[in-house]
Protein backbone atom coordinates (compact mmCIF):
# COMPACT_ATOMS: atom_id res chain seq x y z
CA UNK A 1 0.00 0.00 0.00
CA UNK A 2 1.32 3.58 -0.71
CA UNK A 3 1.91 5.85 2.15
CA UNK A 4 0.28 8.77 1.12
CA UNK A 5 1.98 11.78 1.92
CA UNK A 6 0.85 15.05 4.26
CA UNK A 7 -1.33 17.37 2.30
CA UNK A 8 0.64 20.10 0.35
CA UNK A 9 3.90 18.41 1.98
CA UNK A 10 7.00 17.42 -0.56
CA UNK A 11 8.72 18.87 -4.02
CA UNK A 12 6.94 19.95 -7.34
CA UNK A 13 8.31 16.67 -8.62
CA UNK A 14 7.42 14.75 -5.75
CA UNK A 15 3.95 16.05 -5.96
CA UNK A 16 4.08 15.53 -10.12
CA UNK A 17 4.97 12.28 -9.56
CA UNK A 18 2.05 11.33 -6.94
CA UNK A 19 -0.33 12.68 -9.28
CA UNK A 20 1.03 10.10 -12.07
CA UNK A 21 0.92 7.30 -9.07
CA UNK A 22 -2.82 7.87 -8.73
CA UNK A 23 -3.36 6.24 -11.80
CA UNK A 24 -3.61 2.23 -12.01
CA UNK A 25 -5.03 -0.63 -14.12
CA UNK A 26 -8.32 -0.53 -12.65
CA UNK A 27 -8.36 3.53 -12.73
CA UNK A 28 -7.49 4.48 -15.74
CA UNK A 29 -9.25 7.62 -16.24
CA UNK A 30 -9.62 9.65 -13.56
CA UNK A 31 -11.12 13.12 -13.52
CA UNK A 32 -9.00 16.06 -11.40
CA UNK A 33 -11.20 15.32 -7.73
CA UNK A 34 -10.59 12.02 -8.25
CA UNK A 35 -6.83 12.62 -8.42
CA UNK A 36 -6.98 15.12 -5.74
CA UNK A 37 -8.42 12.93 -3.90
CA UNK A 38 -6.17 9.73 -4.27
CA UNK A 39 -3.10 12.09 -3.87
CA UNK A 40 -4.25 13.83 -1.26
CA UNK A 41 -3.60 17.01 -2.61
CA UNK A 42 -5.77 20.40 -2.61
CA UNK A 43 -7.46 20.65 -5.69
CA UNK A 44 -5.86 23.73 -6.81
CA UNK A 45 -2.66 22.17 -6.78
CA UNK A 46 -3.81 19.09 -9.29
CA UNK A 47 -5.07 20.99 -11.71
CA UNK A 48 -2.17 23.03 -11.75
CA UNK A 49 -0.12 20.02 -11.80
CA UNK A 50 -2.46 17.90 -14.23
CA UNK A 51 -2.43 20.86 -16.31
CA UNK A 52 1.74 21.21 -16.93
CA UNK A 53 1.85 17.50 -17.04
CA UNK A 54 -1.07 17.65 -19.70
CA UNK A 55 1.16 20.16 -21.31
CA UNK A 56 4.29 18.25 -21.45
CA UNK A 57 2.23 14.82 -23.07
CA UNK A 58 2.55 12.73 -19.46
CA UNK A 59 -1.24 13.16 -19.12
CA UNK A 60 -3.66 12.89 -22.11
CA UNK A 61 -7.46 14.61 -21.78
CA UNK A 62 -10.77 12.64 -23.06
CA UNK A 63 -13.50 14.33 -24.29
CA UNK A 64 -15.01 14.17 -21.29
CA UNK A 65 -12.69 15.88 -19.07
CA UNK A 66 -11.05 12.62 -17.27
CA UNK A 67 -7.42 12.26 -18.02
CA UNK A 68 -5.40 8.91 -18.54
CA UNK A 69 -1.54 8.48 -18.65
CA UNK A 70 0.26 9.93 -22.10
CA UNK A 71 1.83 8.51 -24.70
CA UNK A 72 4.77 11.05 -23.96
CA UNK A 73 5.35 9.28 -21.14
CA UNK A 74 5.65 5.72 -23.08
CA UNK A 75 8.22 7.14 -25.23
CA UNK A 76 10.36 7.90 -22.27
CA UNK A 77 9.70 4.91 -20.83
CA UNK A 78 10.52 2.38 -23.23
CA UNK A 79 14.44 4.33 -23.15
CA UNK A 80 15.17 1.95 -19.90
CA UNK A 81 17.51 -0.64 -20.93
CA UNK A 82 15.97 -3.49 -18.77
CA UNK A 83 12.10 -2.58 -20.67
CA UNK A 84 12.73 -2.05 -24.41
CA UNK A 85 15.97 -3.72 -25.35
CA UNK A 86 15.55 -6.59 -22.89
CA UNK A 87 11.77 -7.21 -25.16
CA UNK A 88 13.42 -7.37 -27.98
CA UNK A 89 16.54 -9.49 -27.63
CA UNK A 90 13.68 -11.74 -26.33
CA UNK A 91 10.63 -11.35 -28.60
CA UNK A 92 11.76 -13.97 -31.16
CA UNK A 93 12.34 -16.85 -28.46
CA UNK A 94 9.20 -15.76 -26.68
CA UNK A 95 7.50 -15.87 -29.65
CA UNK A 96 8.52 -19.43 -30.52
CA UNK A 97 7.82 -20.95 -26.62
CA UNK A 98 4.43 -19.57 -26.82
CA UNK A 99 4.20 -20.96 -30.31
CA UNK A 100 5.27 -24.55 -29.46
CA UNK A 101 4.22 -24.37 -26.04
CA UNK A 102 0.48 -22.55 -26.91
CA UNK A 103 0.68 -21.21 -23.24
CA UNK A 104 1.01 -18.02 -21.51
CA UNK A 105 4.78 -17.12 -21.99
CA UNK A 106 6.48 -13.91 -19.46
CA UNK A 107 9.49 -12.07 -19.25
CA UNK A 108 10.12 -10.73 -16.02
CA UNK A 109 12.55 -8.58 -14.35
CA UNK A 110 13.36 -7.83 -10.66
CA UNK A 111 12.56 -4.41 -9.02
CA UNK A 112 13.35 -4.17 -5.01
CA UNK A 113 11.36 -6.65 -3.89
CA UNK A 114 8.72 -7.02 -6.34
CA UNK A 115 8.60 -9.41 -10.03
CA UNK A 116 8.20 -6.41 -12.69
CA UNK A 117 6.28 -7.81 -15.96
CA UNK A 118 8.40 -6.55 -19.35
CA UNK A 119 6.29 -8.74 -21.58
CA UNK A 120 3.48 -11.47 -21.67
CA UNK A 121 2.23 -13.33 -24.49
CA UNK A 122 -0.87 -14.80 -23.92
CA UNK A 123 -1.83 -18.26 -25.90
CA UNK A 124 -5.04 -19.50 -27.25
CA UNK A 125 -6.74 -21.33 -24.64
CA UNK A 126 -4.25 -20.90 -21.90
CA UNK A 127 -4.78 -20.59 -17.98
CA UNK A 128 -6.11 -16.68 -16.81
CA UNK A 129 -3.10 -15.29 -15.16
CA UNK A 130 -2.92 -12.40 -12.88
CA UNK A 131 -0.39 -10.40 -14.46
CA UNK A 132 0.21 -7.67 -16.94
CA UNK A 133 3.04 -6.17 -18.64
CA UNK A 134 4.04 -3.62 -16.50
CA UNK A 135 2.74 -5.17 -13.47
CA UNK A 136 3.92 -6.15 -10.11
CA UNK A 137 3.50 -8.89 -7.88
CA UNK A 138 5.71 -10.92 -4.80
CA UNK A 139 8.79 -12.41 -5.62
CA UNK A 140 8.16 -15.72 -3.56
CA UNK A 141 5.25 -16.94 -5.08
CA UNK A 142 6.13 -16.85 -8.83
CA UNK A 143 7.91 -19.01 -11.41
CA UNK A 144 9.99 -16.06 -11.90
CA UNK A 145 10.02 -14.43 -9.03
CA UNK A 146 11.93 -17.83 -7.78
CA UNK A 147 14.51 -17.81 -10.08
CA UNK A 148 14.87 -14.17 -9.67
CA UNK A 149 15.26 -14.00 -5.59
CA UNK A 150 17.42 -17.09 -6.11
CA UNK A 151 20.02 -14.71 -7.71
CA UNK A 152 19.60 -11.79 -6.14
CA UNK A 153 21.38 -10.67 -3.51
CA UNK A 154 21.79 -12.24 -0.21
CA UNK A 155 20.28 -9.03 1.96
CA UNK A 156 17.33 -8.57 -1.09
CA UNK A 157 17.07 -12.29 -0.21
CA UNK A 158 16.77 -12.18 3.70
CA UNK A 159 14.59 -8.76 2.55
CA UNK A 160 11.93 -10.94 1.60
CA UNK A 161 12.38 -14.01 3.83
CA UNK A 162 12.15 -11.85 6.89
CA UNK A 163 8.66 -10.12 5.67
CA UNK A 164 5.15 -11.43 5.81
CA UNK A 165 4.43 -13.98 2.55
CA UNK A 166 1.01 -13.15 1.20
CA UNK A 167 -0.66 -16.48 1.44
CA UNK A 168 -2.37 -16.71 -2.50
CA UNK A 169 -3.38 -20.30 -2.41
CA UNK A 170 -3.54 -23.29 -0.43
CA UNK A 171 -0.14 -24.21 -1.65
CA UNK A 172 1.79 -20.76 -1.18
CA UNK A 173 4.78 -21.28 0.27
CA UNK A 174 4.67 -19.17 3.55
CA UNK A 175 7.31 -20.59 5.87
CA UNK A 176 11.20 -19.30 5.21
CA UNK A 177 12.57 -22.79 5.45
CA UNK A 178 10.58 -24.11 3.04
CA UNK A 179 11.30 -20.43 0.72
CA UNK A 180 14.72 -21.26 1.43
CA UNK A 181 14.89 -24.76 0.03
CA UNK A 182 13.16 -23.57 -2.92
CA UNK A 183 15.73 -20.93 -3.44
CA UNK A 184 18.57 -23.83 -3.46
CA UNK A 185 16.75 -25.94 -5.80
CA UNK A 186 16.08 -23.42 -8.42
CA UNK A 187 19.97 -22.49 -7.89
CA UNK A 188 21.04 -26.21 -8.09
CA UNK A 189 18.97 -26.83 -10.98
CA UNK A 190 18.42 -23.67 -12.45
CA UNK A 191 14.72 -23.78 -12.98
CA UNK A 192 11.95 -23.00 -11.01
CA UNK A 193 8.33 -24.98 -10.71
CA UNK A 194 5.73 -22.75 -9.40
CA UNK A 195 2.79 -25.29 -8.46
CA UNK A 196 -0.13 -23.67 -7.85
CA UNK A 197 1.00 -20.92 -5.50
CA UNK A 198 -0.83 -18.01 -7.02
CA UNK A 199 -4.03 -19.77 -8.13
CA UNK A 200 -4.94 -23.03 -8.13
CA UNK A 201 -5.43 -23.80 -11.85
CA UNK A 202 -1.53 -22.59 -12.81
CA UNK A 203 2.02 -24.25 -12.71
CA UNK A 204 4.98 -21.96 -14.17
CA UNK A 205 7.99 -23.16 -15.19
CA UNK A 206 10.64 -20.14 -14.91
CA UNK A 207 14.47 -19.66 -16.08
CA UNK A 208 16.98 -17.21 -15.83
CA UNK A 209 18.18 -14.75 -18.32
CA UNK A 210 21.40 -13.97 -18.59
CA UNK A 211 23.38 -10.66 -19.14
CA UNK A 212 27.02 -10.06 -20.51
CA UNK A 213 28.74 -11.18 -16.99
CA UNK A 214 26.42 -14.44 -16.70
CA UNK A 215 24.22 -13.18 -14.00
CA UNK A 216 21.07 -13.66 -13.94
CA UNK A 217 19.13 -9.97 -15.32
CA UNK A 218 15.75 -11.56 -15.82
CA UNK A 219 13.74 -14.50 -16.07
CA UNK A 220 11.19 -16.62 -18.48
CA UNK A 221 8.39 -18.67 -18.11
CA UNK A 222 5.67 -20.44 -19.20
CA UNK A 223 2.79 -21.06 -16.96
CA UNK A 224 0.12 -23.75 -17.93
CA UNK A 225 -2.82 -25.27 -16.67
CA UNK A 226 -2.36 -27.95 -13.35
CA UNK A 227 -2.84 -30.82 -13.74
CA UNK A 228 -3.15 -30.81 -17.74
CA UNK A 229 0.60 -30.28 -18.51
CA UNK A 230 3.67 -32.28 -16.87
CA UNK A 231 5.75 -28.81 -15.90
CA UNK A 232 8.77 -31.14 -16.02
CA UNK A 233 8.01 -31.57 -20.05
CA UNK A 234 8.39 -27.77 -20.35
CA UNK A 235 11.74 -27.50 -18.47
CA UNK A 236 13.84 -28.06 -21.71
CA UNK A 237 11.51 -25.64 -23.77
CA UNK A 238 12.24 -22.85 -20.99
CA UNK A 239 15.98 -23.30 -21.08
CA UNK A 240 15.96 -23.63 -24.59
CA UNK A 241 14.58 -20.20 -24.67
CA UNK A 242 16.16 -18.57 -21.75
CA UNK A 243 19.65 -19.26 -23.27
CA UNK A 244 18.82 -17.87 -26.67
CA UNK A 245 17.57 -14.56 -24.90
CA UNK A 246 20.90 -14.81 -22.75
CA UNK A 247 23.15 -15.14 -26.17
CA UNK A 248 21.50 -12.24 -27.42
CA UNK A 249 22.34 -10.35 -24.53
CA UNK A 250 25.76 -11.16 -25.12
CA UNK A 251 25.97 -13.75 -22.50
CA UNK A 252 28.30 -16.45 -22.50
CA UNK A 253 27.01 -19.15 -20.39
CA UNK A 254 29.64 -20.90 -18.72
CA UNK A 255 27.41 -21.56 -15.97
CA UNK A 256 25.12 -24.70 -16.78
CA UNK A 257 22.19 -22.86 -14.42
CA UNK A 258 21.65 -20.56 -17.53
Amino acid sequence: MRRRAPTGSGSVTARALRVLEAFAPDRSVLRLAEISRHTGLPLTTTHRLVRELAGWGALEREADGGYRIGLRLWEIASLAPRGLGLREAALPYLSDLGHITRENVQLAVREELSVVYVERLAGRDAVPVLTRVGGRFDLAPTGVGLVLLAHAPLDVQERVLSRPFVRHTEKTLCDPDEVRRALAEVRRTGIAISDRQVTMDAVSVAAPVCGPDDTAVAAVSVVAHAGTVNPHALVPLVRIAARGISRSLGARLKSSAA
